[in-house]
């Protein structure tokens, strides 16, 4: 006995295959996964930077006082500044692609071709804008000595500047040798030496009865503790046992060792993004270039990888809100 299976036309269209669900191809739904999948993603990321800067919000590092450089200005206290140029770069970059999906559905190959064009540059100043604050951070400004306990102690002058360890520290002051795999553990070497060691700097600190200490911690102003000469001299003999300049993944001059982990791999995880980005925009610029999509009659492509750009730009925001701004 046979089954007879009855098809009526509206099964038929719906089960049959060939539908574009919300008016949407294949191409822009799987898109929109992998966007809503990455979101979380970064989500999670900025969700655990709040969670450790509310733990040790008492000691985290002032952002204006991190982030304080601009391009062929040495010397001069910018805070944010750069930064901010960055994020204005990176968002008329996404302007410049909304111009470039409009003109491909006015299949004007042109101005897709300009625009496209424009997009890349953006995307590629932001880059090397990036690499430039990376090279900023990890090599410091000031320095700092780091104490038994890991907490960070600055120095300063009597109206409360900055001051570096290289107008502190007294050369010669102590004999120095790096560790060599021949003279010690046979398999570990140690790393380069820092420019001065814990006694030179104790030695400059001692010699100038101008400067003082500044802890990580914070009083009830918001402001980082400012110890008096005596308290400065005690803390410096009793508990600083090394000198940090700039960061690195296990401790910087500026704060917590967290606040390098996060800004590393939070700003090092969307510049990789931006740097896929850029990639394919290239490759979709060369495409326009050589006529593909004209031949297609349709520029799909271009707004596809639109939407991967609108994306990175709008994580971009929220970094720049929660990690450099808040």
């Amino acid at each position: 006995m046979e089954a007879t299976v009855v098809r009526t036309g509206t099964e038929g269209k719906t089960w049959g295959g060939g539908n574009e669900p919300l008016k949407s191809s294949y191409g822009k739904m799987m898109m929109w996964f992998f966007i809503v999948s990455d979101a979380l993603t970064f989500s999670a990321f900025l969700a655990a930077y709040g969670f450790s800067r509310f733990k040790f919000m008492d000691s985290w590092p002032i952002a204006d006082e991190v982030f304080n450089h601009f391009p062929f200005l040495h010397g001069v206290d910018a805070p944010m500044y750069y930064v901010a140029l960055m994020t204005f770069i990176l968002i008329f970059s996404s302007v410049t692609m909304v111009l470039a999906v409009d003109a491909g559905h006015q299949l004007n190959k042109a101005k897709v071709t300009f625009y496209m064009f424009l997009t890349i540059i953006g995307g590629v100043i932001f880059l090397g804008s990036q690499a430039w604050e990376w090279k900023n951070f990890i090599n410091g400004t000031y320095g700092a000595v780091y104490t038994t306990g890991g907490n960070v102690l600055q120095f300063i002058d009597g109206d409360g500047h900055r001051v570096a360890l290289a107008d502190i520290a007294v050369p010669g002051a102590s004999d120095r040798v790096e560790h060599e795999a021949k003279n010690g553990i046979w398999f570990e070497a140690e790393k380069a030496l820092p420019s001065y060691s814990i006694e030179e700097v104790k030695a400059g600190f001692a010699a100038n009865p101008d400067l003082l200490i500044r802890t990580q911690i914070m009083n009830e102003e918001g402001e980082k503790t400012i110890l008096s000469r005596e308290e400065s001299l005690a803390k410096l003999d009793s508990e600083a046992i090394g000198v940090v300049e700039g960061a690195n993944l296990t401790r910087n001059e500026y704060g917590p060792p967290l606040f390098g982990d996060f800004f590393f791999f939070i700003t090092g995880f969307h510049g990789f993004h931006v740097f896929t980005g850029v990639l394919i925009n290239i490759i979709i610029f060369f495409n326009v270039i050589l006529g593909t999509y004209e031949r297609r009659k349709n520029y799909e492509m271009v707004e596809k990888v639109g939407l991967y750009w609108h994306f990175v730009d709008l994580v971009w925001v929220f970094v720049f809100t929660f990690f450099y701004l808040v």
